[in-house]
């Protein structure tokens, strides 16, 4: 009896999340990752897939080189954006992957060619001789531009990480200092040249630049309790938010929020709130159940 043919999601389905992963690490919106895996997809329906050796190398390349094009275009975006631009927070964790929003956010100031190298070999395992194939460059100017990307990945990497009980507690300490307005055991849980960043786009109320510096992120916080909109503020999750410790948020203006911090020896070195609602679809639908 002959069997069926296989189909096109026979060999793609099952590579699905490590494709969305790879897209999401090289353009930070989960929308755009998702897009991305989707065109891969309609593609890999038109290709000879019986000359096909490697299904995966062929759709990692496809999704690469698409992310690329969705870069040029995202660099000009993000000059245009209004205020500080942060990578869409999402929940999930995947083992093994150490990729958090602060490199993340390194990772912007890198050229596309140096992100996809350095996201390909160093987070997904790939060799060069691979990633050679995926961005069209030779193998030794991959190394070169992974190298480049590791520089700034290690610069931006926590000399001394907390473990995540640690972690946790610091954001939950956070959380109850900030919506008490309790000034003295705030400024305990942050360092001197704290950074907090704040990710509005233009579509809510949010700080347009860095804040730098513990007395500035202090009255920053004093002043939105004093004017009542943290007092209200809901808890809705606790938990790692791209690989950070976190918070999740129902706001007095009926807003989701994300807060989610770096730190260091103990103590917190930035913030990352992130406001615009265009990136807390995915959010919303992790903690919906408690979005009320």
């Amino acid at each position: 009896m002959k069997l069926p043919d296989a189909t096109p999601a026979d060999a793609f389905d099952p590579l699905r999340p490590r494709l969305l992963r790879i897209a999401y690490r090289m353009l930070g919106i989960v929308a755009e990752a998702e897009d991305v895996v989707q065109e891969a997809y309609l593609r890999w329906h038109q290709t000879d897939r019986a000359a096909v050796r490697d299904a995966e190398a062929v759709l990692v390349r496809t999704v690469t080189r698409l992310c690329l094009d969705v870069l040029k275009s995202a660099r000009v975006q993000r000059e245009q954006y209004v205020g500080t631009w942060l990578p869409e927070p999402i929940v999930e964790t995947v083992e093994g992957d150490d990729l958090t929003l602060t490199l993340m956010m390194a990772l912007e100031r890198l050229s596309p060619l140096e992100r996809a190298a350095f996201l390909l070999h160093d987070v997904f395992g790939m060799d060069f001789d691979e990633v050679a194939k995926a961005i069209e460059r030779d193998p030794a100017a991959c190394r070169q531009l992974a190298s480049r990307a590791r520089t700034h990945v290690r610069e931006a990497r926590p000399r001394f990480p907390v473990s995540e009980g640690q972690g946790r507690e610091l954001a939950s300490a956070f959380f109850t200092a900030s919506r008490s307005g309790d000034v003295n055991a705030l400024q305990a849980l942050l360092a001197k040249d704290v950074v907090t960043y704040s990710d509005g786009g233009g579509k809510t109320k949010a700080a347009l630049n860095p804040i730098y510096g513990a007395e500035k992120t202090l009255r920053l916080f004093d002043g939105l309790f004093q004017r009542s909109g943290l007092r209200s503020s809901k808890l809705v999750h606790e938990g790692a938010i791209d690989g950070l410790p976190a918070f999740v948020t129902l706001e007095a203006d009926g807003l989701l929020q994300t807060t989610a911090f770096a730190i260091e020896e103990g103590r917190i070195i930035a913030i990352y709130v992130t406001r615009n609602p265009d990136k807390l679809h995915t959010i919303r639908r992790a903690v919906g159940e408690d979005v009320t």
